[in-house]
Order: C-alpha cells, then sequence, then structure tokens
C-alpha cells in the first residue's frame, strides 16, 4: 500500500538528508580528478544561479547575454532535459540550442526570430524548474547559503554525470546499498542469503539486487526486473 508516493511535500527533508550524505562521501572518497571538475561545474552553477537571480529571472536578455547557461538550466528541471528533448516542447531550432551549448548564438538567425525562439526557451524552462531542488521556488523566503551550494551541487553531479567514471558510479552505489543495510540491521532486519525467491523471503528480512518478475504492457508476458533492495 503507497504510504508517502502522493505526499511529495514530505520528502523534502529526505532528499536534503541524502543530498548531504553524498556531498559528504564525495569530498572524503571520491577521485581527485572528477572531484576537480565537479567543485569547478559546482562553482559554474552557482554563477549561473547568481547572474538568474536564482532562478527568478530566466529571460531573453539573460539567455542572449549567457548562452552558456542553457546546459545548467537544462539540468534545472524536473526531469532533466536533454537537447533534443528542449528542441521538441520549445519548438525551437535545434542550431540555436546547439550553437548555446557551445557558449555563443547563431551568427545568422534574424533578431526576430532569435527573441522569439529565446522567448519560449525561457517559458519551457521556467514551467519545469525542480521545486524539490531549489526549495525557494515555493516559498517566499529567500535561499540560504547552504540551499544554495546543495542545489548547486545537484545540477553539477546532473552535469558531469555523462562523463562520470563507473568507479565512482560503482562505489556510489556500494554506499548506497551499505546505508540501507546498515539502517536495517539496526532495526532488527536480516540479510537474506541471496538463494530465495522473492515471494519467499521470510518476514524481516532484506535482499540487494534481485530478480523480480512483472508483466510488460498489455499482452501479459512476464519480464524480469532488477530490483535494487527487496524488503
Amino acid at each position: 500500500m503507497s504510504v508517502n508516493r502522493d505526499k511529495p511535500d514530505r520528502w523534502k527533508d529526505d532528499i536534503a538528508a541524502s543530498v548531504d550524505m553524498y556531498n559528504e562521501w564525495f569530498v572524503k572518497f571520491a577521485p581527485a580528478a572528477y572531484r576537480r571538475t565537479r567543485q569547478k561545474t559546482t562553482a559554474d552553477v552557482e554563477a549561473m544561479l547568481q547572474a538568474t537571480d536564482n532562478l527568478a529571472r530566466v529571460n531573453v536578455p539573460l539567455l542572449r547575454g549567457r548562452p552558456a547557461v542553457l546546459p545548467a538550466l537544462r539540468m534545472s528541471t524536473c526531469p532533466p532535459l536533454a537537447v533534443d528533448r528542449l528542441v521538441g516542447l520549445a519548438d525551437i531550432s535545434p542550431n540555436l540550442v546547439r550553437k548555446m551549448e557551445e557558449g555563443r548564438l547563431p551568427p545568422r538567425m534574424s533578431a526576430e526570430e532569435l527573441g522569439r525562439d529565446l522567448q519560449r526557451i525561457s517559458d519551457t524552462l521556467t514551467k519545469m524548474f525542480d521545486p524539490d531542488i531549489f526549495v525557494w521556488l515555493e516559498r517566499t523566503k529567500p535561499p540560504s547559503k547552504r540551499d544554495l551550494f546543495r542545489a548547486a551541487t545537484v545540477v553539477a553531479d546532473r552535469l558531469c554525470g555523462a562523463v562520470a567514471s563507473p568507479i565512482v558510479r560503482n562505489a556510489q552505489e556500494k554506499r548506497q546499498l551499505d546505508a540501507i543495510g546498515d539502517w536495517l540491521d539496526g532495526r532488527g532486519y536480516v540479510h537474506a542469503d541471496g538463494q530465495a525467491l522473492f515471494d519467499e523471503m521470510q518476514p524481516g528480512s532484506y535482499a540487494f539486487r534481485m530478480s523480480v518478475p512483472a508483466k510488460h504492457g498489455d499482452n501479459g508476458r512476464t519480464v524480469n526486473l532488477s530490483v535494487d533492495t527487496v524488503i
């Protein structure tokens, strides 16, 4: 039975704690080269937030003057927008987005067409900014320095994700499962030996990386899904 799935307002403290936990782990254990990239990207995102007045001013003059902010803005939405998805949603020139991703504007695009497409980009992004990351968007109180840094690190992680080392991703997955296991162990749950099927597990047990059958589509075909944690 769903308990909190339809109550996202209850998730915010957990999301913040998860981000803080990840930040602490990353600083201690992530490879130095990737950490340097992430730190620089975080600083770039913080600069984007400052330039946009913490996302309150994403308009045509801003996009015209600072086209290089587009990648960070795309990663600030829920869900994050790929280039092609932004082009389709905003119904704009693909060449404009490609050039903005490079930090410039198309030199041969007419001023009228450029203004129209930049307005469409602004309208699309503004509707989709993620309030669970940018928590100040749904309140009158201005963001704290910690709010801004936390949001910047999330967006930076999204920007760096495409080039993240598999070693970092694997280590992050192990950290997550270890944290879940420690939490469950501390409350009397027992780690299953991995031999039982998901529907044969004993009450009070848990397992990681378990294959669970599920119905696929309307044809009733069964497929196996890999589930990170089964309790």
